[in-house]
């Protein structure tokens, strides 16, 4: 069954005196309006009882009644109240003397408004809704096609999964470290996972090859970085976009000696920056085939060591200021 539409609140407002105390009992007229939540207000002119400008005013500046119509009541010159109604906010003015009809169709154009109003405001307020609905879709779908890639990187090299979250997990504390707002953090770190996406194009006789790489196959390997951010970069998601930009630059070193644009300094984009001390880092205390884990206390003294070289100095700083919780983080998904 339809909900019932609730008949129009009218309060009417007139004879009230104006002598000593009136701003104690302007506050206490206004407090009562907001108890009763009319839907207009029709505000009787008494000049010599009633201060009806100054309370059209006082109920404007309230968050409850500035847009609420108010038909201000009173006698004089029909001009002269137009502009007095203008300048204090009523909706609308009726000049005395007047009859019940008059007073009747006023209201009912203020009523009209009002209800048009409401529907506005409702529907402004489900658009929003929606909208904001359709974002939330959109960014679960983004994250859904980001789970997919790295499933895919989890496919081509067996040691990729728990290798991503580690670095994740350090990208948000190196992020923070450096100011970086918890949701800014988030899409970096969520980014860094696509980090190596490009070796889905390497050839697993290198990929997993147990010795050390031949020049021939450093070059193939280093095509991973521009393989990654070909995959991403033409992509409209703005996440897909600062995953390919960390794609490209996750190798970029501080000094310029990197690879594969060999960028320097803030040349280097940031999330490219932050990801680079990330990935060393796990990459340091994770076991290969080709080399033990490192102790994290020496992991961390070659970070150190690397700042201003490969690394940003304000990403390594922003590392050993969050020490205790990338340790925390490794010990509970040990590499």
């Amino acid at each position: 069954m339809a909900a019932r539409t609730p008949a129009p609140l009218i309060l009417a407002l007139h004879g009230l005196p104006c002598a000593t105390g009136i701003v104690a009992l302007r506050a206490r007229v206004i407090e009562d309006l907001v108890a009763q939540a009319p839907d207009v207000i029709v505000v009787e002119a008494e000049p010599e009882r009633f201060d009806a400008p100054a309370l059209i005013r006082a109920l404007r500046e309230r968050d409850e009644f500035n847009r609420t119509p108010i038909l201000l009541v009173a006698e004089g010159e029909a001009r002269a109240l137009r502009r007095l109604a203008r300048e204090v906010g009523a909706s609308d003015v009726l000049t005395k003397p007047f009859d019940a009809l008059e007073l009747q169709d006023r209201v009912g154009v203020l009523i009209e408004l009002a209800s048009a109003r409401a529907d506005s405001a409702r529907r402004a307020l489900a658009m929003r809704r929606d909208a904001a609905q359709a974002l939330a879709d959109a960014a679960a779908r983004e994250r859904e096609i980001i789970r997919r890639l790295m499933l895919a990187a989890e496919f081509r090299d067996d040691q990729a999964g728990d290798h991503l979250t580690r670095v994740a997990g350090c990208v948000i504390a190196v992020a923070e470290g450096l100011g970086l707002s918890g949701a800014e953090a988030d899409d970096v770190a969520l980014a860094s996972t696509m980090h190596d996406i490009g070796k889905i194009g390497v050839p697993d006789h290198i990929l997993r090859k147990a010795g050390p790489l031949t020049p021939d196959e450093w070059v193939e390997m280093r095509q991973h970085a521009l393989r990654g951010y070909r995959m991403l970069h033409d992509s409209p998601s703005r996440l897909l976009q600062i995953a390919a930009e960390v794609a490209l630059t996750h190798h970029e070193r501080w000094d310029g000696t990197g690879y594969p644009r060999g960028l320097k300094g803030e040349e280097i984009p940031r999330a490219g920056r932050i990801v680079a001390v990330a990935d060393v880092f796990d990459a340091l205390i994770s076991a290969r085939s080709y080399k033990p884990a490192w102790p994290l206390e020496k992991a961390r003294a070659h970070i150190e060591a690397e700042s201003g070289r490969h690394f940003d100095p304000a990403c390594v700083a922003a590392f050993l200021s969050r020490w205790d919780d990338i340790v925390a983080l490794v010990q509970e998904r040990a590499a």
